[in-house]
């Protein structure tokens, strides 16, 4: 079968670069779990009438909308931080620089951070307020002599739009799994002389890691600092104005009661998770942080039926399975549905099924119509 179209959540291990088309009962996606794109700008292949010297306004209908494909939000740290911007914030000598590393070495190596699963990649730290002798010593009190080739370091870069997007573009090409970029701190990567109070000022500096990030399918983590005064919303203490927080994707606050205390409050906000408060308590003997309790509890969204039977019916059947939509249902005969709507809710339920069964959803047009693909990624199987 000679396949023209093809939309998948495919294995995180390949990489490949394309535009997502809007086109009616197109259904592609990015063939990288890590791609992601800015899905509120994505252009259209359609062509709208133009009027003379202006460009038209792009638009994309609802039914459009539940044809397409989109890329999923995979988390780095799950629950916690995903691909983005971010900015972790917090007073002078609070721990900041312990965290990241911290981070860093975690996602590295795939190792859970407090309990939360991590999403194994290459991470790339600009500690910008260190030198490598300080970063030598910390983190062989911090994890010993176990060390990783997929943590690496930078103690001087280029500012913002002096050089610093070309040096990060370097290093995501030379290492593809890249998941994790910390710059530390913002202030070292700002333009010299620019604005530090305009709004229009912060919201362009945090746009532009934004637009690298989304390019990317990585974490842009910018460390900051608090302002001194003191607000009842911890939001606000973040230094400069609110085109910061405006325009990144969400923030850490790490703050104390007092400075000598070992305990802190991380409290988390974001487009893509639920706000947290998490109490941390920092081990001084291994200068680490551990999570002692936190006070909101992460929701979880009911379980779909239409996925666990999908994801039952998998088990059974073997590790993959291609056909059409209505050759499914006829295999799945509890799911009442019918074969249109059953493709949308799969379009839309793509990033469910395979964060929640690892179960990856492709969808394409040939000539004997559109046919859908599923693969389970927990077994060991075959090219399809």
């Amino acid at each position: 079968m000679t396949v023209k179209e093809k939309a998948t959540v495919p294995n995180p291990s390949v990489d490949a670069n394309g535009e997502q088309s809007l086109n009616k009962n197109t259904t592609k996606i990015i063939a990288n779990l890590r791609k992601q794109n800015n899905l509120q700008a994505t252009k259209s292949e359609k062509k709208c009438p133009v009027s003379a010297g202006q460009d038209a306004l792009e638009t994309i209908s609802m039914e459009e909308m539940y044809d397409t494909i989109y890329p999923p939000k995979i988390p780095i740290v799950d629950g916690l931080i995903y691909n983005g911007t971010y900015l972790f914030v917090g007073a002078p000598k609070v721990g900041k620089s312990f965290f990241m590393a911290q981070l860093g070495y975690h996602v590295s190596k795939g190792i859970p951070l407090w309990g939360y699963p991590v999403q194994k990649g290459t991470v790339l730290y600009l500690a910008l307020e260190d030198d490598y002798a300080r970063l030598q010593k910390r983190l062989s009190r911090m994890f010993g002599m176990e060390s990783t080739t997929d943590f690496h370091f930078a103690t001087q870069s280029k500012h913002l739009k002096e050089g610093l997007e070309e040096q990060l573009m370097q290093f995501v090409t030379e290492h593809k799994d890249t998941r994790l970029i910390i710059i530390d701190t913002l202030q070292k990567v700002r333009e010299a002389g620019g604005d530090k109070f305009s709004y229009a000022s912060d919201y362009e500096i945090v746009t532009s890691l934004k637009k690298f990030s989304d390019a990317h399918g990585i974490c842009l983590l910018v460390v900051h600092h608090t302002r001194k005064m003191e607000s009842s919303d911890s939001f606000d203490m973040i230094s400069g104005t609110n085109g910061l927080l405006g325009a990144a994707d969400g923030a850490f606050i790490m703050q104390k009661e007092k400075r000598t205390e070992n305990k802190a409050i991380l409290e988390v906000a974001g487009r893509d998770q639920q706000d947290q408060r998490l109490e941390l308590s920092f081990n001084r003997e291994i200068c680490v942080w551990e999570l002692l309790k936190a006070e909101t509890e992460l929701w979880k969204e009911p379980a779909d039926p239409m996925l666990e039977s999908i994801a039952e019916f998998l088990k059974e059947s073997g590790a993959k399975w291609c056909g059409t939509a209505s050759e499914l249902l006829a295999l799945i005969p509890e799911l009442d549905i019918q074969p249109n709507a059953f493709t949308r809710k799969l379009n839309i339920s793509m990033e469910r099924l395979y964060l929640e069964h690892r179960i990856r959803y492709e969808s394409m047009r040939g000539h004997n119509g559109r046919k859908i693909r599923l693969i389970n990624e927990t077994e060991k199987r075959d090219d399809v």
